[in-house]
């Protein structure tokens, strides 16, 4: 059923004053039934890849309770109805997308792999030639939240990039959610957000807010120029990239995804992965690659391979 405003009890304003109105959305607390909750539960696994154990039950209640209130809904099931429904479609599944996806994110997480990406990787890539003379280093920083990552990626690249002439590079930064790739475009963060970044980066590439009052930092134009954000579904068939990438981060994913989803999406990463191109994953992250042209190089840190390579090294993950 096609649910609307006007069709939904509470919704007629002549029937209570604001105040009333602010009072019960206060004290809204709906239940989420079992039924409904499996509902949600199948369709954010198939849509998205993410599983949502019985356990996570009353952080999926809790996260949509506000958006039954926004919406002037009494129920999960009349909030099920709607989001399935062609409207809901249309104007609901981003907000849904936004309440029950999670957004851990910090600057220079797991730092050991930008030292390994700075002493390792971007030499061996310097040294095939696959860079330089004209041709950009690709970057596609995966599931990029609030643009951490992938800034902390600009930083890096950028002073490898002094210390290198003729170096180049951008980076691709995708996520499923319009609310964090807005924070991510901005590139405005509390000044308690960017403590990991280390002194030396936070002069060269952070602007203090003019007003005193306001603890807060934005990146630097230049720097915010070299990252394209943009929505993108990973379980989506198909990756409509420009061009071959020579470097995935894709970290701290699919800690959210079954083996035969994180399966599936790997078979993709390595399609738009450049041969001798690398796949970063997160550390408590684990990649099976006997199905995958890929080979460790690090920890959690992968190099694409031809399959007579692979088979002339014997290493498996």
């Amino acid at each position: 059923m096609n649910l609307t405003r006007d069709r939904l009890p509470g919704t007629d304003r002549g029937e209570e004053p604001p105040m009333a109105s602010k009072r019960r959305r206060a004290s809204f607390h709906p239940h989420l039934s079992t039924r409904d909750f499996r509902v949600l539960a199948r369709f954010i696994h198939g849509r998205f890849g993410i599983k949502v154990p019985d356990v996570k039950k009353g952080m999926i209640e809790a996260r949509l309770c506000k958006r039954l209130s926004r919406l002037d809904m009494g129920s999960y099931a009349q909030y099920c109805d709607y989001l399935f429904s062609p409207e809901g479609m249309e104007k609901e599944l981003s907000h849904f997308i936004d309440e029950v996806t999670t957004n851990k994110t910090d600057f220079f997480r797991e730092a050991n792999h930008f030292t390994c990406l700075v002493d390792e990787v971007l030499p061996a890539i310097m040294g095939s030639r696959r860079v330089g003379a004209g041709h950009k280093l690709k970057v596609w920083s995966c599931a990029c939240s609030r643009g951490d990552e992938p800034y902390t990626l600009a930083m890096v690249l950028s002073e490898f990039a002094r210390s290198n002439p003729g170096f180049d590079f951008s980076i691709l930064a995708t996520d499923i959610s319009t609310r964090v790739l807005e924070v991510a475009r901005r590139g405005v963060y509390d000044a308690s957000e960017i403590a990991p970044v280390p002194l030396a980066l936070r002069k060269k590439y952070l602007l203090k807010s003019k007003d005193p009052r306001r603890h807060q930092v934005r990146i630097v134009p230049g720097l915010r120029k070299k990252v394209m954000f943009r929505q993108l579904n990973l379980m989506d068939s198909e990756y409509r990239l420009d061009r071959a990438m020579d470097i995935i981060f894709c970290r701290n994913v699919t800690i959210y995804f079954d083996t035969e989803t994180t399966q599936q999406l790997m078979l993709r990463l390595c399609d738009r992965l450049a041969p001798g191109g690398h796949l970063f994953m997160g550390h408590s992250e684990f990649l099976d690659c006997k199905m995958l042209p890929l080979v460790p190089v690090a920890p959690t840190v992968y190099k694409k391979v031809r399959t007579h390579e692979k088979e002339g090294t014997g290493s498996g993950c």
